[in-house]
């Protein structure tokens, strides 16, 4: 039994097709089938279902798969043993960021994390909520940024900032003349929002206390883009609700149309997360304290109200 013979049978496990499986681990397909087949031989069991399409995994299998998904995580560790001995942080490093951070969040961070720490080689991927979870327990990425809580039990959340709503609010809008906005204010029906699949619609919901089927008694239009949203709601088809660090860099004209909420701010927790077997930790402990460090200063915010992601109570 060798760790790459583990590696081949988990990556099969993930695709259902040793094809793919093969591709995906850059060998030969007659390479991969052979050391799948000669661990089953020195086991003595069938790992994967042959006759079915896709490929299924055996009740025993299953069994074999967590485990060796166990045994290629600490095997992955002795590298780390290293690198922190030497004091090394380098390397390949797959961070996953959710669409609605991605955008004001890199560019606040990436040009400091590449020029302190040039040996690591960062790569990043903008991914929902729901495929980075997979992803980090497929181990396909390393870690990820995204809106929390989650309570993944193979999940660690490490909490980056907290970043208040701030409503988007056209002149004309019932909710033009206010001063400060209460949550209760809110009506689901005229806010414009993100499509099916982004957290923060969730959050805005949530926040919204929606009692209605979305688009039942309204005209609703949602886009993938807080820059589309606040770009209808300047045409009157609504208000909307920002992330705080979106509105950073509205023009003077649209700010005008900022409504912050009374203290505390309704918000939402942004944190690092990663596998529980912490690999590559010393990279992760780079990433946090950077990115820690410069969003303090941007946002003074101290006392917040946090809206879940999950439409939790």
């Amino acid at each position: 039994m060798t760790i790459t013979q583990l590696q081949y049978v988990l990556a099969v496990a993930e695709y259902r097709n040793f094809t793919l499986a093969a591709q995906k681990s850059f060998v030969t397909q007659p390479t991969l089938s052979m050391q799948v087949q000669k661990l089953e031989d020195e086991l003595d069991v069938l790992i994967f279902d042959r006759s079915k399409k896709p490929i299924a995994v055996t009740s025993v299998g299953e069994k074999i798969v967590a485990q060796a998904k166990n045994i290629v995580n600490e095997a992955s560790r002795i590298t780390d043993i290293v690198a922190q001995d030497k004091g090394f942080i380098g390397g390949d490093f797959i961070l996953g960021i959710i669409p609605t951070i991605m955008p004001t969040l890199l560019p606040m961070f990436l040009k400091t994390f590449i020029k302190r720490y040039p040996k690591v080689n960062l790569i990043i991927r903008e991914q929902s909520t729901e495929r980075l979870i997979r992803n980090l327990q497929d181990g396909h990425i390393d870690a990820a940024i995204a809106a929390t809580p989650l309570e993944i039990e193979f999940i660690k959340e490490r909490p980056l900032y907290y970043e208040p709503f701030v409503g988007y609010v056209p002149s004309g809008h019932r909710l033009g003349d206010y001063d400060t906005l209460k949550p209760n204010d809110l009506d689901v029906s005229d806010v414009l929002l993100l499509q099916d699949g982004h957290c923060f619609r969730d959050g805005v919901i949530n926040l919204c206390k929606a009692s209605k089927d979305l688009g039942k008694e309204h005209f609703q239009l949602q886009s993938g883009s807080f820059e589309t949203l606040v770009n209808l709601s300047d045409q009157d088809m609504g208000m909307t609700l920002l992330p705080y660090l979106n509105t950073i860099e509205l023009d003077a004209t649209k700010k005008k149309n900022l409504k912050y909420f009374e203290n505390p701010p309704p918000a939402r927790e942004v944190s690092f997360i990663y596998h529980k077997s912490e690999l590559k930790i010393q990279i992760t402990e780079a990433l946090i304290d950077v990115i820690s460090a410069i969003v303090r200063g941007a946002i003074a915010f101290q006392d917040v109200k946090i809206i879940s992601p999950l439409n939790k109570k």
